[in-house]
Protein backbone atom coordinates (compact mmCIF):
# COMPACT_ATOMS: atom_id res chain seq x y z
CA UNK A 1 0.00 0.00 0.00
CA UNK A 2 1.58 3.18 -0.78
CA UNK A 3 1.81 6.18 1.27
CA UNK A 4 1.38 9.29 -0.89
CA UNK A 5 -2.14 10.58 0.94
CA UNK A 6 -0.89 8.88 4.41
CA UNK A 7 -2.67 11.67 7.15
CA UNK A 8 -5.26 12.99 4.53
CA UNK A 9 -8.26 13.26 4.53
CA UNK A 10 -10.58 13.16 1.29
CA UNK A 11 -13.82 13.55 0.39
CA UNK A 12 -15.35 11.92 -2.26
CA UNK A 13 -18.94 13.20 -3.58
CA UNK A 14 -20.53 10.71 -6.03
CA UNK A 15 -18.69 8.24 -3.67
CA UNK A 16 -21.14 5.14 -4.39
CA UNK A 17 -20.62 4.44 -7.45
CA UNK A 18 -18.52 4.29 -10.91
CA UNK A 19 -15.89 6.72 -11.07
CA UNK A 20 -16.23 8.07 -7.62
CA UNK A 21 -16.45 4.25 -5.74
CA UNK A 22 -12.96 3.47 -7.24
CA UNK A 23 -11.66 7.02 -6.86
CA UNK A 24 -12.33 6.27 -3.40
CA UNK A 25 -10.30 3.42 -2.91
CA UNK A 26 -7.69 4.58 -4.73
CA UNK A 27 -7.18 7.26 -2.22
CA UNK A 28 -7.83 4.93 0.62
CA UNK A 29 -5.13 2.32 -0.80
CA UNK A 30 -2.59 5.06 -0.99
CA UNK A 31 -2.84 5.48 2.87
CA UNK A 32 -5.59 8.48 2.62
CA UNK A 33 -9.45 8.29 5.26
CA UNK A 34 -11.71 8.79 2.64
CA UNK A 35 -15.25 9.73 3.65
CA UNK A 36 -17.64 9.09 0.39
CA UNK A 37 -20.81 10.91 0.03
CA UNK A 38 -24.09 10.82 -1.67
CA UNK A 39 -28.04 10.64 -1.43
CA UNK A 40 -28.00 6.83 -1.14
CA UNK A 41 -26.68 5.26 1.99
CA UNK A 42 -26.54 1.60 0.80
CA UNK A 43 -24.41 2.82 -1.71
CA UNK A 44 -21.91 4.95 0.06
CA UNK A 45 -21.84 1.82 2.54
CA UNK A 46 -21.40 -0.91 0.29
CA UNK A 47 -18.00 1.80 -1.02
CA UNK A 48 -16.95 1.88 2.44
CA UNK A 49 -16.98 -1.90 2.97
CA UNK A 50 -14.44 -2.56 0.03
CA UNK A 51 -12.30 0.03 1.00
CA UNK A 52 -12.04 -1.53 4.63
CA UNK A 53 -12.04 -4.90 3.23
CA UNK A 54 -8.77 -3.87 1.32
CA UNK A 55 -7.52 -2.32 4.45
CA UNK A 56 -8.17 1.06 3.57
CA UNK A 57 -9.89 3.63 6.14
CA UNK A 58 -12.82 4.77 5.06
CA UNK A 59 -16.59 6.99 6.25
CA UNK A 60 -19.94 7.59 4.80
CA UNK A 61 -21.96 10.46 5.27
CA UNK A 62 -25.47 10.96 3.48
CA UNK A 63 -25.83 14.51 1.36
CA UNK A 64 -27.59 16.46 -1.05
CA UNK A 65 -25.00 18.17 -3.05
CA UNK A 66 -27.53 21.11 -4.33
CA UNK A 67 -28.76 22.02 -1.17
CA UNK A 68 -26.45 24.67 0.44
CA UNK A 69 -26.95 23.72 4.00
CA UNK A 70 -26.40 20.08 3.42
CA UNK A 71 -22.91 20.85 1.99
CA UNK A 72 -22.25 23.28 5.09
CA UNK A 73 -23.33 20.34 7.31
CA UNK A 74 -21.28 17.75 5.16
CA UNK A 75 -17.96 19.46 5.46
CA UNK A 76 -18.47 20.42 9.49
CA UNK A 77 -19.11 16.56 9.94
CA UNK A 78 -15.93 15.48 8.22
CA UNK A 79 -13.88 18.35 10.04
CA UNK A 80 -15.20 17.46 13.24
CA UNK A 81 -14.86 13.09 12.65
CA UNK A 82 -11.47 13.21 11.62
CA UNK A 83 -9.94 16.56 12.21
CA UNK A 84 -10.13 18.44 8.89
CA UNK A 85 -10.18 18.25 5.25
CA UNK A 86 -7.18 18.16 2.98
CA UNK A 87 -8.52 16.73 -0.28
CA UNK A 88 -11.91 16.92 -2.12
CA UNK A 89 -13.17 15.42 -5.69
CA UNK A 90 -16.63 16.93 -6.33
CA UNK A 91 -17.66 14.36 -8.48
CA UNK A 92 -21.05 14.11 -7.99
CA UNK A 93 -22.70 14.33 -11.38
CA UNK A 94 -25.39 13.64 -13.72
CA UNK A 95 -26.43 13.38 -17.60
CA UNK A 96 -30.52 13.80 -17.26
CA UNK A 97 -32.37 12.72 -20.75
CA UNK A 98 -30.67 13.77 -23.68
CA UNK A 99 -32.67 15.52 -25.92
CA UNK A 100 -32.99 18.62 -28.71
CA UNK A 101 -33.16 22.03 -26.92
CA UNK A 102 -37.11 22.43 -28.25
CA UNK A 103 -37.96 19.43 -27.22
CA UNK A 104 -37.02 18.99 -23.28
CA UNK A 105 -39.01 19.80 -20.27
CA UNK A 106 -36.92 22.95 -18.72
CA UNK A 107 -37.10 19.84 -15.32
CA UNK A 108 -34.42 18.21 -17.24
CA UNK A 109 -32.38 21.53 -17.45
CA UNK A 110 -32.97 22.86 -13.73
CA UNK A 111 -32.24 18.97 -12.57
CA UNK A 112 -28.92 18.67 -14.43
CA UNK A 113 -27.69 22.59 -14.22
CA UNK A 114 -28.84 21.71 -10.03
CA UNK A 115 -26.13 18.92 -9.79
CA UNK A 116 -23.35 19.58 -12.01
CA UNK A 117 -23.19 23.28 -11.78
CA UNK A 118 -24.50 24.54 -8.66
CA UNK A 119 -23.90 21.47 -6.90
CA UNK A 120 -20.06 21.75 -7.65
CA UNK A 121 -20.18 25.50 -6.97
CA UNK A 122 -21.81 24.97 -3.45
CA UNK A 123 -18.88 21.73 -2.76
CA UNK A 124 -16.58 24.54 -3.91
CA UNK A 125 -17.61 27.41 -1.16
CA UNK A 126 -17.79 25.52 1.55
CA UNK A 127 -14.26 23.07 1.21
CA UNK A 128 -12.40 26.55 -0.02
CA UNK A 129 -13.80 28.02 3.06
CA UNK A 130 -12.73 25.11 5.20
CA UNK A 131 -8.93 24.79 3.35
CA UNK A 132 -8.24 28.54 2.97
CA UNK A 133 -8.83 29.23 7.27
CA UNK A 134 -7.07 25.72 7.51
CA UNK A 135 -3.55 25.71 5.79
CA UNK A 136 -4.71 25.14 2.55
CA UNK A 137 -5.64 22.06 0.60
CA UNK A 138 -6.20 20.73 -3.03
CA UNK A 139 -9.88 20.13 -4.96
CA UNK A 140 -10.92 18.13 -8.42
CA UNK A 141 -13.46 18.93 -10.04
CA UNK A 142 -15.38 16.06 -12.40
CA UNK A 143 -15.92 18.11 -15.81
CA UNK A 144 -16.36 15.83 -19.16
CA UNK A 145 -15.28 15.82 -22.45
CA UNK A 146 -18.39 16.49 -23.47
CA UNK A 147 -18.79 20.59 -22.94
CA UNK A 148 -15.34 22.97 -23.46
CA UNK A 149 -13.71 20.02 -24.82
CA UNK A 150 -16.20 18.57 -27.63
CA UNK A 151 -20.17 18.34 -28.15
CA UNK A 152 -22.33 15.41 -28.95
CA UNK A 153 -26.27 15.57 -30.53
CA UNK A 154 -28.95 16.26 -28.16
CA UNK A 155 -26.52 16.58 -25.44
CA UNK A 156 -26.91 20.51 -25.87
CA UNK A 157 -27.81 20.72 -21.13
CA UNK A 158 -25.50 18.36 -19.68
CA UNK A 159 -22.41 20.03 -21.81
CA UNK A 160 -23.26 23.66 -21.11
CA UNK A 161 -23.36 22.40 -17.39
CA UNK A 162 -19.72 20.73 -17.85
CA UNK A 163 -18.30 23.45 -20.21
CA UNK A 164 -18.94 25.83 -17.06
CA UNK A 165 -17.71 23.51 -14.81
CA UNK A 166 -14.61 23.39 -16.49
CA UNK A 167 -14.68 27.21 -16.61
CA UNK A 168 -15.70 27.43 -12.57
CA UNK A 169 -12.51 25.62 -11.94
CA UNK A 170 -9.79 27.81 -14.03
CA UNK A 171 -11.73 30.97 -12.41
CA UNK A 172 -11.65 29.88 -8.97
CA UNK A 173 -8.31 28.13 -9.28
CA UNK A 174 -6.93 31.51 -10.09
CA UNK A 175 -9.00 33.18 -7.36
CA UNK A 176 -7.58 30.88 -4.33
CA UNK A 177 -4.02 29.58 -5.07
CA UNK A 178 -2.59 32.66 -3.23
CA UNK A 179 -4.42 31.07 -0.48
CA UNK A 180 -2.99 27.80 -0.36
CA UNK A 181 -5.78 26.01 -2.26
CA UNK A 182 -4.92 23.86 -5.36
CA UNK A 183 -7.91 23.37 -7.70
CA UNK A 184 -8.38 21.66 -11.14
CA UNK A 185 -10.79 19.32 -13.19
CA UNK A 186 -10.64 15.90 -14.80
CA UNK A 187 -12.78 15.49 -18.04
CA UNK A 188 -12.97 11.98 -18.50
CA UNK A 189 -14.99 10.51 -21.74
CA UNK A 190 -16.94 7.42 -22.27
CA UNK A 191 -16.01 5.02 -18.91
CA UNK A 192 -16.99 1.93 -17.76
CA UNK A 193 -19.81 3.14 -15.52
CA UNK A 194 -23.93 2.81 -16.23
CA UNK A 195 -23.67 6.44 -17.60
CA UNK A 196 -21.74 5.16 -20.90
CA UNK A 197 -24.62 2.74 -21.89
CA UNK A 198 -27.45 3.83 -24.07
CA UNK A 199 -30.63 2.65 -23.17
CA UNK A 200 -31.31 -1.16 -23.68
CA UNK A 201 -27.30 -1.54 -24.50
CA UNK A 202 -25.28 -4.32 -22.92
CA UNK A 203 -21.74 -3.90 -22.11
CA UNK A 204 -20.81 -5.70 -25.45
CA UNK A 205 -23.39 -3.45 -27.46
CA UNK A 206 -21.24 -0.27 -25.97
CA UNK A 207 -17.88 -2.04 -26.36
CA UNK A 208 -18.31 -2.34 -30.29
CA UNK A 209 -19.91 0.93 -30.31
CA UNK A 210 -17.05 2.96 -28.70
CA UNK A 211 -14.50 0.88 -30.60
CA UNK A 212 -15.43 2.45 -33.21
CA UNK A 213 -15.44 6.20 -31.99
CA UNK A 214 -12.67 6.09 -29.91
CA UNK A 215 -9.00 6.50 -31.63
CA UNK A 216 -7.90 4.23 -28.48
CA UNK A 217 -10.36 1.75 -29.58
CA UNK A 218 -12.03 1.19 -26.07
CA UNK A 219 -14.14 2.55 -23.28
CA UNK A 220 -11.53 3.46 -20.49
CA UNK A 221 -11.81 1.94 -16.92
CA UNK A 222 -12.40 3.67 -13.74
CA UNK A 223 -8.89 3.14 -12.54
CA UNK A 224 -7.67 5.26 -15.14
CA UNK A 225 -9.71 8.15 -14.69
CA UNK A 226 -8.99 7.76 -10.50
CA UNK A 227 -5.20 7.43 -11.47
CA UNK A 228 -5.53 10.82 -13.11
CA UNK A 229 -7.63 12.29 -10.19
CA UNK A 230 -4.87 11.11 -7.83
CA UNK A 231 -2.44 12.97 -9.69
CA UNK A 232 -3.94 16.15 -9.67
CA UNK A 233 -4.59 15.58 -5.91
CA UNK A 234 -0.96 14.89 -5.29
CA UNK A 235 2.39 17.15 -4.56
CA UNK A 236 3.63 15.71 -7.75
CA UNK A 237 1.09 18.11 -9.55
CA UNK A 238 2.04 21.06 -7.60
CA UNK A 239 2.77 23.02 -10.67
CA UNK A 240 -0.61 22.47 -12.13
CA UNK A 241 -3.06 25.20 -11.08
CA UNK A 242 -6.29 25.89 -13.04
CA UNK A 243 -5.97 22.54 -15.54
CA UNK A 244 -8.89 20.64 -16.61
CA UNK A 245 -7.34 17.07 -17.74
CA UNK A 246 -8.81 15.41 -20.65
CA UNK A 247 -8.84 11.53 -20.36
CA UNK A 248 -10.44 10.45 -23.54
CA UNK A 249 -8.91 7.87 -25.34
CA UNK A 250 -7.93 10.41 -27.94
CA UNK A 251 -11.93 11.63 -28.66
CA UNK A 252 -11.64 15.62 -28.70
CA UNK A 253 -7.28 15.40 -29.41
Amino acid sequence: MSTRFTGKVVLVTGGGSGIGRATAAAFAREGATVVVAGRTAAALAQTVALIEADGGAADSAVADITDDEQVRGLVETIVARHGGLHIAFNNAGTVGKPGLIPDQDKAVFDAVVATNLTGTWLCLKHEIAHMRANGGGVIVNMASNIGAHGRRPGMATYAASKAAVSVLTRNAARDHIGEGVRINAVSPGATDTVLSRRPGETDADRDARLAEAVPLGRVGATEEVASAVLWLASDEAAFAVGHDLVVDGGVTA
